[in-house]
């Protein structure tokens, strides 16, 4: 059974990514495009049009071609969008780098690309360094000065923006890498029509109005941050407040002084919204909307969100390979959900052992297809095979079901279910009872072997005031079935994330077979 959502089709234009995302960047011209959270770097978006295609006549200048690929290895900044659209519109292809990655990891990435440019930001000027020697790499290009690396203010030309015809459905504008939660990292390959589709998907389910203020926080070298916060609220002629990293009181703060309207969050920020005694010395009036992503948001959180800053909350689903494919606009409508397919999205739920097509309320993997949906992997036809059927439909790896609503719940990635004699139990559903617990601040949940059962739930907490394990697993006991009780709980003072909040249980795994 294949389940299509409840909007009509939108029309994918033919055009290249950043055509379509500047295509009101002169109806917008005196608005504020992207600001530094400081307020020390604006552009409007006719200055932001302009130096995209005078800093794309320059990287024509420098040989750049269609094809050709450009690293980006810098944390969010007014400047990124303009970079990112100077190589899109020249015909490259666009590695979003995260600069949290070791030096070794990036040189993997680049080598895999072939990149022959590196734009960062001056934080990053060390890594960049080492990075010359053993990559492709003929140049280090950095938003704003640092010793030793071209400043992108000298690619601006007086030239015009160069016209490169590119083929919207086979040409790649963006690559982008897993989470890596299965295994290495892959090469997730967008094409423009990929890019568009996402951006359209987006700003038709959750639009923002020309007067917003973006507080944008979720990194642009994620498919988060990337589509969803950057390039769909510049399409819209919304403010991009930039944050280079993330620190609460900052954060507040800058919600505040900007009057941001809208939120992109991960579940930890949420966390920090919902209970945090910080949020109560802010003004945080201004919000009208918040979107989480990355990693599911409990209905808990949600809730206290939405009443304690009187606003609309909701959240999305997709991963890497194919973002933005559900949305929950309003989290009281059906709390637990992620909404329904965005336009021009089908999906299908299938046995995890046989690959039948399922039905309504049954659980099983999820699986998506629309024009948002990868190319494939880089580099890698075996892993793409796998992944993508030759029908269009993409194995997300993530278990769930549609109800009869046409609502899709996620019960946990299908490698990180724990077989606990037999039974199935999700971690994610223990780590929502955990944080309904009073003394608890932040938990994880994984399955470690046991010679009887095949594995056991172990919790990971982190607690606001001291606790002891016996009562923490007794009220997880009162609140689940028997063979879902969590069987060990060690106290941490830290869970260990993603830069998108997801929890990285691998390194859960190694953390626990050295304390067992």
């Amino acid at each position: 059974m294949i389940f299509a959502g409840p909007h009509p089709p939108v029309p994918v234009p033919e055009t290249s990514f950043t055509s379509f995302v500047l295509q009101r960047a002169e109806q917008y011209a005196d608005l504020v495009a992207t600001v530094d959270v400081t307020g020390a770097n604006a552009h409007t978006y006719r200055e932001l049009a302009s130096a995209i295609g005078r800093a794309a006549d320059g990287l024509r200048a420098r040989g750049f071609r269609r094809g050709d690929v450009l690293a980006m290895l810098a944390p969010n900044l007014p400047d990124y969008p303009i970079a990112f659209h100077a190589a899109a519109l020249a015909g490259g292809t666009v590695v979003v780098l995260n600069p949290l990655d070791t030096v070794d990891d990036l040189a993997a990435h680049l080598n895999e690309a072939g990149a022959r440019l590196l734009v960062i930001s001056p934080t990053e000027l060390d890594k960049a360094q080492q990075l010359l020697l053993g990559t492709p790499l003929e140049e280090i290009i950095v938003l704003g000065k640092a010793d030793g690396a071209t400043p992108f203010a000298s690619l601006l030309t007086d030239g015009p923006a160069p016209e490169v015809a590119v083929d919207p459905a086979r040409d790649v504008v963006a690559l982008l890498h897993s989470s890596g939660s299965t295994g290495h990292p892959k090469g997730v390959m967008l094409t423009h029509r990929n890019m568009i589709a996402n951006v359209l998907q987006t700003s038709t389910v959750a639009p923002l109005e020309a007067d917003e203020k973006v507080l944008a926080v979720p990194p642009f070298h994620h498919a988060f941050g990337l589509i969803m916060v950057m390039n769909a609220s510049l399409l819209q002629g919304a403010t991009l407040v930039t944050m280079p990293r993330f620190d609460p009181e900052a954060y507040l703060q800058a919600i505040q002084d900007h009057r941001i309207t809208r939120l992109y969050v991960v579940p930890t920020i949420a966390v920090l919204l919902a209970k945090s005694p910080l949020v109560d010395r802010y003004d945080l009036s201004s919000v009208r909307e918040i979107v989480s992503g990355g990693a599911a948001l409990d209905p808990e959180t949600a809730r206290l969100c939405r009443e304690r800053l009187g606003c609309r909350i909701g959240q999305g689903y997709g991963l890497t390979e194919a973002l933005v494919s559900f949305m929950q606009l309003d989290h009281s409508e059906a709390p637990g959900s992620v909404g329904r397919n965005t336009p021009n999205i089908d999906c299908k739920i299938v046995d995890l052992d046989t690959g039948k097509e399922l039905g309504q309320d049954e659980d099983g993997e999820i699986l998506i297809r629309g024009p948002h949906v990868m190319k494939g992997y880089l580099n890698a036809e075996e892993a793409t095979r796998q992944v993508l059927e030759p029908d269009g439909f993409l194995h997300t790896g993530d278990l769930g079901h549609v109800d009869r609503n046409g609502e899709l719940f996620i019960v946990d990635r299908i490698k990180e279910l724990i077989k606990y004699k037999g039974q199935q139990v999700s971690p994610v559903e223990l780590e929502a009872v955990l944080m309904t617990h009073p003394k608890v601040a932040d938990a994880a949940v994984i399955g470690v072997p046991d010679e009887e059962a095949s594995e056991i739930p172990k919790g990971f907490v982190v607690t606001r005031e001291p606790a002891t394990p016996e009562e923490i697993m007794a009220f997880v006991a009162e609140r689940v079935a028997p063979y879902k009780k969590l069987r060990r709980v060690e106290f941490i003072e830290q869970i260990p994330r993603t830069p998108v909040g997801k929890i990285q249980r691998r390194a859960l795994r190694e953390w626990g077979s050295t304390t067992r």
